[in-house]
C-alpha cells in the first residue's frame, strides 16, 4: 500500500511540474513578455493541434511506420552484433571502435548522403533510424552479456551445459535489464530520427509537415508536431517499460 501511494505521489509531482511549466509559458505569452510569432502560447498550440488533427494523424502514420521499421531492424542488428562481439574477442576489439565512430558522426551530416545514395523514398529514412537506434541497444546488451556471473556459468559447465544453454539460461536473462535500458533510449530516438530524416524531403511524415509549417510561418503547427512527437515517444517508452516488466518478472519480485 505504501509503495502504491509513493508511486501515485511521484506521478502527481511529475504532472504538477508539467502543469506549472505550461502555466508559466501561457503567462509569458498572455502578458506579452514573448511575442506570439516567436513562441505561440500553449492554448494556441492546442487549438492548432485540434484543427489539424486529421492531417497530423496522416503524417504521424508515415513517421511511425518508418520509426518502427527502423527500430526493428536496429534491434535485430544490435542483437547479432552484441552476441558475436561477446563470443569472439577479436571481433569485439575490431568492431567496438567502429561502433563508436558511427555515433561520432552527426546525424545531420549523414542524412544528405543517404538521400543522395538512396533517393527520397522511405529507404534512406529507415537506414538513418537504424544507425541512430542500434548503438544504445548493442552497447547495453553487450555490457549485460559481458557482466554475466562467472560462478553461475562455471556451475552450468560442471553440469554439462553447452554454450547455447549457458547463453539462454545465464547470459541472456542477466543482460535483459541492460538491454531494456538501451532500448528505452532507442525508442525515443526512433521517432525523432524519423522526423529529422523527413526534413530532407518526402511526400508525407511529421518532418515534412513541420517543414511546410516552417516555410509558411505557422509556428503553432510546428509546436503541435513537437507535442505529438513527445506524446508518441512517451507512449512508446511506456510500452517498452510494460514489456520489460513482463520479461523480467524477477526484478519486480526483488523490488517488492
Amino acid at each position: 500500500m505504501r509503495k502504491k501511494l509513493k508511486s501515485i505521489t511521484n506521478k502527481l509531482y511529475s504532472a504538477a511540474g508539467i502543469v506549472l511549466l505550461l502555466l508559466l509559458w501561457q503567462a509569458l505569452c498572455s502578458f506579452g513578455v514573448v511575442a506570439d510569432y516567436m513562441l505561440p502560447s500553449p492554448w494556441t498550440v492546442c487549438k492548432s493541434f485540434i484543427e489539424s488533427f486529421p492531417v497530423l494523424m496522416g503524417h504521424a502514420k508515415t513517421s511511425l511506420l518508418e520509426a518502427l521499421l527502423g527500430l526493428s531492424i536496429g534491434i535485430a542488428l544490435a542483437f547479432v552484433i552484441a552476441v558475436v562481439m561477446d563470443r569472439f574477442r577479436v571481433i569485439y576489439q575490431m568492431t567496438y571502435p567502429l561502433l563508436v565512430i558511427t555515433q561520432a558522426i552527426p546525424v545531420v551530416a549523414i542524412a544528405p548522403l543517404l538521400v543522395l545514395w538512396l533517393g527520397y523514398d522511405m529507404t534512406p529514412k529507415v537506414v538513418l533510424i537504424v544507425i541512430v537506434c542500434f548503438f544504445p541497444v548493442a552497447i547495453g546488451l553487450l555490457d549485460g552479456l559481458r557482466a554475466a556471473d562467472e560462478d553461475q556459468m562455471s556451475l552450468l559447465r560442471a553440469m554439462g551445459a553447452n554454450r547455447l544453454q549457458i547463453f539462454w539460461h545465464i547470459k541472456l536473462p542477466g543482460a535483459l535489464p541492460a538491454f531494456f535500458s538501451g532500448l528505452k533510449i532507442s525508442v525515443s530516438f526512433s521517432i525523432v530520427g524519423a522526423v529529422i530524416a523527413e526534413w530532407l524531403g518526402g511526400q508525407s511524415g511529421l518532418g515534412v509537415y513541420m517543414t511546410l509549417a516552417r516555410k509558411s510561418f505557422a509556428y503553432a503547427d510546428m509546436f503541435a508536431v513537437i507535442f505529438l512527437v513527445v506524446a508518441i515517444s512517451l507512449v512508446m517508452m511506456g510500452l517498452t517499460g510494460f514489456l520489460e516488466k513482463k520479461l523480467t518478472p524477477w526484478r519486480q519480485i526483488k523490488k517488492t
